[in-house]
């Protein structure tokens, strides 16, 4: 694949390091903050990032364990954040190539549609359930994920960054 003009050439992810970000994420989500159903989900942040950045080993079958882990955790209707996260990291593979040729500002643009329909799913489960209706609070959910994106992006490719290189010889 040809790299865009600038982008700087990364090293090979660390699987242990995807597997402890999602712990961490699925940790994050499962603390008691309260009722509170603007907070980002951060692993919602976190299945797209590595749904783009790693489909192959973050992909649908990941998205739907860590689905069913938040709603024994949340006691969620079972299947509610497994399915908003199948279709979310169903999106975020599909996307994958083209998504990686933006800039992170633009690259979060491009994903809140992801990040709305996620929400979207898991709310219209929820009232279909019986539940009731979380209020218009709700929205902002998706845009501080939005705005989370490009940090996470910077800290998640962080360790596969190459130190620069003084070297005119190598190529690489």
């Amino acid at each position: 694949m040809i790299m865009p003009r600038g982008q700087q050439l990364l090293l090979p992810v660390n699987p242990a390091f995807i597997a402890v970000s999602l712990l961490v994420g699925l940790a994050v989500n499962l603390l008691p903050l309260g009722r509170w159903v603007w907070l980002p989900d951060l692993l919602m942040v976190l299945i797209v990032f590595w749904g783009v950045h790693q489909p192959l080993r973050v992909g649908m079958g990941v998205a739907f364990a860590l689905g069913l882990c938040m709603d024994v955790g949340q006691s969620a209707l079972l299947g509610q954040h497994a399915l908003a996260y199948t279709v979310l990291s169903y999106g975020a593979t599909a996307m994958h190539r083209r998504l990686l040729w933006f800039s992170g500002p633009s690259q979060a643009l491009q994903v809140l549609p992801l990040f709305a329909m996620a929400h979207g799913i898991e709310t219209l489960l929820r009232m279909v359930a019986g539940g009731t209706f979380p209020g218009l609070w709700m929205l902002m959910a998706p845009v501080l994920e939005v705005a989370f994106w490009p940090l996470a992006s910077w800290i998640l490719l962080a360790p596969q960054r190459r130190p620069p290189d003084r070297d005119e010889n190598r190529p690489l």
